[in-house]
């Protein structure tokens, strides 16, 4: 099993049409060898891995990757599904550099994410 700090940056949006290095998520997350979670590692694992929240003009956010009584995967901040943000098909998505992934915020707005660094540790 190897842990992995994936950095997620803002991509292009209607408000940011270059995307943004200012808004993001630093994830610590166990990887398979072909960029996929390794869903056992995690269940092993789960207090291990977490999540940065960093958005220009709001306060830093930490907490964990879930897997929700709804099986689907989020960022989780705070005890309860208030402040959950879902993660489309991460399951099957490769956190790769170059590869995107779909985040829905806890404001209900999903936006797009670019994975730009994935450093082993």
């Amino acid at each position: 099993m190897q842990f992995y700090k994936v950095t997620l940056e803002l991509a292009r949006t209607k408000e940011f049409p270059q995307g943004s290095a200012r808004h993001g998520y630093h994830l610590v997350v166990p990887l398979d060898e072909s960029g996929q979670l390794d869903v056992e590692s995690w269940r092993e694992n789960k207090k291990k891995c977490t999540v940065h929240r960093f958005w220009e003009g709001e306060d830093d956010q930490h907490g964990h990757l879930i897997h929700t009584r709804h099986r689907t995967w989020a960022f989780s901040y705070a005890p309860g599904e208030d402040d959950d943000e879902p993660l489309f098909h991460l399951e099957s998505h490769r956190l790769r550099p170059g590869e995107y992934i779909s985040i829905r915020e806890h404001n209900g707005e999903t936006l797009p994410f670019l994975v730009t660094e994935v450093i082993p540790l």
